[in-house]
């Protein structure tokens, strides 16, 4: 029943490029490589984006009026189409004159050419990577670098298309974040020091701008929640939380139904709230006095944003906005993005439980995620509903974003895998973490990294995205290995 709130979505620029000689000298080529670059462009609109063709460019006048064309159209991600040879004359004047990544795409029609048959026509066919060395040297000559190059096959090659939706995620992350409105709420809680964040140097180093906002705005909005609306949300929560009898954990019980109505008055309001500020995530944190509406209000999210977080609107607890950007750009990249941090570690078994007490992406939960109502919140204030699940099994990637002595921002990335077994019952998520070579050594080079205590996490190896993310963007990344 919960669907996304903000699609995941992009613009793709894609332009061929090839010699002009050619089409004199061989009748039916530029016919035939059009469908070829056509086939491409239906190959990159079936990764749900939307593609801007700006056709063939075969001379350097083309070329400076395409790069007019490209920066007017404000792609997020530039594909050039190597479908033959090309000078680098048709591409240097669109390298320099723009500033998006650039991706070269060498996917020749053939897989081998029929030898018996070969020509030089057949090989201007699938003459995809002559000039694609050429492209990358000059590239570098201009002072901008190709992003990356795709090589294979057009047609029936599996690993090509995979990368050419890899890159198409990258977009959705870049869409995302031009413009993004991450709001901040609150205060850090007392004493941390890794969550503090500078919103102007959020806002250079990723495009976003961050809403300043007040308690107050949030309470207005809830006191306006109707008991009607508090019964709808209420339908939705039971359909998709259990909400079974406690265990262990003397903490937690079954949920009650004070706590069942004011979660679902809490998620009605976060929707008003992000509706009417136009919010593209949250990141907050508030105490209030004992007995007053502010606590009341600030203490009663964590199922709201739960069911957010799995429609596309990263929130995030304890006013962390740099770990609130970095679940939306797992969220963009469809992998989730779960706000959490390391838990006790296993060394019988060897691995480390990471979770957090919430909030968390219910699309990559196992199962039916859990509600249990908290006599208290640990090392918070208020009680009342909180969520608890078990990741998927699998693999699973974590980025966290910390920032240096210098102020600018880092990338720390690691991966490893989820695996099944028991997790405590303290209405908490949490799931059994594995890394390579051994847990212990991976978490010791993990903090000597110099990370905040958050991450997101996410499901799935992506490493190699994040990286390349974090290329385009011009901040450092380490992958812990």
């Amino acid at each position: 029943m919960i669907e996304r709130k903000n699609k995941r979505t992009a613009k793709i620029g894609i332009f061929a490029v090839a010699h002009a000689t050619y089409w004199d000298q061989f009748e039916g080529l530029l016919d035939n490589i059009m469908k070829y670059h056509n086939d491409f462009c239906q190959m990159t609109k079936d990764n749900d984006v939307e593609v801007v063709d700006f056709g063939m460019v075969d001379s350097s006048e083309k070329a400076f009026q395409c790069a007019k064309a490209i920066n007017g159209a404000d792609v997020d991600v530039l594909f050039c189409n190597m479908v033959t040879y090309a000078t680098s004359s048709v591409f240097a004047p669109i390298v320099r004159e723009t500033n998006k990544p650039i991706v070269l795409i060498a996917l020749q029609p053939r897989k081998a050419m029929d030898y018996t048959k070969a020509c030089t026509f057949m090989q201007l066919e699938n003459d995809n990577i002559c000039s694609v060395p050429e492209f990358t040297g000059v590239a570098i000559r201009m002072g901008r670098e190709v992003n990356d190059v795709i090589i294979g096959t057009l047609y029936d090659d599996e690993e090509a298309k995979k990368e050419v939706a890899k890159w198409c995620n990258i977009a959705k992350v870049l869409n995302s974040l031009k413009g993004a409105r991450m709001g901040l709420m609150g205060h850090v809680l007392e004493a941390m020091y890794d969550m503090h964040a500078d919103p102007t140097a959020v806002s250079a180093a990723f495009g976003v701008h961050v809403p300043l906002l007040e308690i107050e705005d949030v309470v207005e909005v809830y006191e306006s929640v109707t008991e009607e609306e508090i019964a709808a949300k209420s339908e939705i929560i039971k359909k998709e939380f259990d909400m079974p009898d406690p265990k262990s954990d003397p903490v937690t019980m079954k949920l009650t139904d004070a706590d069942l109505h004011r979660a679902a008055k809490g998620a009605c309001a976060l929707d008003k709230f992000i509706e009417k500020y136009n919010l593209t995530g949250l990141a907050y944190y508030y105490e209030g006095r004992e007995n007053t509406i502010q606590r009341e209000v600030a203490t009663s999210f964590i199922v709201g944003n739960s069911i957010l977080n799995a429609q596309g609107i990263p929130m995030c607890g304890e006013f962390d906005l740099k770990t609130c950007i970095a679940m939306l750009i797992m969220d963009r990249l469809d992998i989730g993005g779960s706000f959490a941090e390391f838990h006790p570690f296993d060394f019988e078994e060897d691995f480390i439980l990471v979770g957090h007490d919430g909030p968390h992406h219910l699309r990559i939960a196992d199962g039916k995620p859990i509600l249990r109502s908290l006599t208290k919140f640990h090392g918070k204030p208020g009680s009342g509903a909180s969520v608890e699940f078990k990741l998927k099994e699998g693999p699973i990637t974590m980025l966290g974003i910390t920032q240096k002595a210098d102020g600018k921002f880092k990338f720390v990335v690691g991966e490893g895998l989820s695996k099944k077994g028991p997790i405590p019952p303290t209405g908490n998520t949490n799931t059994r973490g594995f890394f390579e070579p051994t847990t212990k050594e991976f978490i010791k080079k993990w903090v000597m990294e110099g990370p905040t205590h958050h991450y997101a996490l996410g499901i799935g190896h992506h490493a190699d995205e994040l990286q390349k993310i974090a290329k385009i963007l011009d901040i450092e990344c380490v992958v812990v290995k």
